[in-house]
């Protein structure tokens, strides 16, 4: 296979055909869009870390369910997105967009009426062109609209599956967590039944956002947390990866992948794909494997770290405290003096202002419940990344 049909997909979400692992969060995300078909509202928040993969799993559930269940899918990303009006406009983009060369496309497009554009080279493409007072009033009337749209669509498609990620430009908005509840409430007071499956995606501290600015939300999402693969799962990822890609590996070079890819599957694609790379001869060797992961430490540092922390990590001192702390792979914790203890006079004089600078970017914070001088990494995709460059 040529070197450019990498099987692994570093930044991307998975492709449905490498999906791997989850089968507990896959079965339990399954079950709820089915419970939904059936006309019953479900609502969930699909939560975990940076990198783990939550994309990913809603990117399969939407293809699993769309393929044997005859549901509607519509899985929008709201990067960027601060207001209910934009988010309307996206959620109907992408679905205009997704039914394209689908048999219901000319329904949806009766649907959207004189709001569709064409757009592009030669208008080809189509585009939701509603104006900003068109949004705001199908905002306000979202319920009607979507009732509307599974009426229409009832012959193709038995429900829908509507996948919100990428919510942190809203999850502080006091206007979009009240109209979710409010749209919520509609649904499950309206005589008419709705077979919804409405899931969000984002960190757990934008559901807890959620649920300061509307108390009532806590009792409305069915939270489903992902959790880092386990090593054998990784082992398996990477075995069947090399596998599909016809390439022939040692077990003791899938295994030190695994180790350093910590169970996060953004750091997995990322050594695997470099990993397959550097390769020149078929066979994954222990030394393909240890240059691959000098090149995805460098990698990994400038796409998934933010520039305040590398340009903070340029010290010659600081990396070797950095060092000190990655000593022992994924243990995320640890306490200062220790640290201290094993340092060198320079790094001894920086090490505090290291701990400062390290809390106020975000990267550590205190551990008071530990005991004093107790500290961890407030996400696992930077301590991995520092035990790959300590190592």
């Amino acid at each position: 296979m040529p070197k450019d049909y990498s099987p692994f997909t570093p930044g991307y979400v998975v492709p449905v055909e490498f999906f791997a692992g989850r089968k507990k969060e896959v079965e339990k995300l399954r079950d709820k869009v089915l419970q939904a078909a059936s006309g019953r509202l479900q609502v969930a928040f699909l939560s975990g870390e940076r990198g783990i993969g939550k994309s990913s799993l809603a990117h399969f559930v939407k293809a699993l369910v769309e393929r044997e269940s005859r549901v509607l899918g519509i899985h929008v990303f709201l990067g960027g997105v601060t207001t209910l009006e934009e988010l309307v406009r996206k959620l109907f983009d992408q679905l205009l967009k997704d039914s394209v060369e689908k048999a219901w496309h000319e329904k949806i497009k009766d649907v959207f009426g004189t709001h569709i554009k064409q757009v592009g080279l030669f208008g080809v493409s189509l585009e939701f062109g509603a104006s900003r007072e068109d949004l705001r009033k199908i905002a306000n009337d979202i319920v009607p609209a979507l009732q509307n749209l599974t009426d229409r669509l009832k012959d193709d498609r038995k429900g829908m599956f509507i996948i919100l990620d990428d919510i942190n430009g809203l999850a502080d908005s006091e206007t979009f967590a009240n109209w979710l509840k409010s749209t919520i409430d509609g649904i499950s007071t309206s005589s008419k039944q709705l077979p919804l499956c409405l899931l969000l995606v984002g960190y757990e501290e934008r559901r807890q956002s959620l649920i300061r600015l509307q108390p009532s939300l806590a009792r409305v999402f069915d939270l489903i947390e992902i959790n880092t693969w386990s090593f054998e799962e990784t082992n398996e990822f990477f075995k069947n990866a090399f596998k599909q890609a016809g390439v022939l590996f040692g077990d003791d070079a899938i295994g030190r992948m695994s180790k350093y890819a910590g169970g996060l599957p953004v750091l997995a694609h990322e050594i695997g794909d470099a990993v397959y790379n550097i390769d020149e001869d078929n066979y994954i060797s222990i030394d393909d494997t240890m240059r691959g992961l000098l090149q995805a430490a460098d990698i990994v540092g400038r796409k998934h770290l933010e520039p305040q922390v590398l340009n903070a990590i340029q010290s010659r001192h600081y990396r070797t405290i950095l060092k000190k702390v990655g000593t022992e792979p994924f243990e995320f914790h640890f306490q200062r003096g220790k640290v201290r203890a094993s340092l060198g006079k320079l790094e001894e004089r920086v090490f505090d202002n290291f701990l400062r600078k390290m809390s106020k970017l975000g990267v550590i914070t205190r551990e008071p419940e530990k005991g004093s001088g107790y500290y961890r990494f407030s996400n696992l995709l930077h301590y991995l990344y520092f035990v790959m460059q300590a190592r």
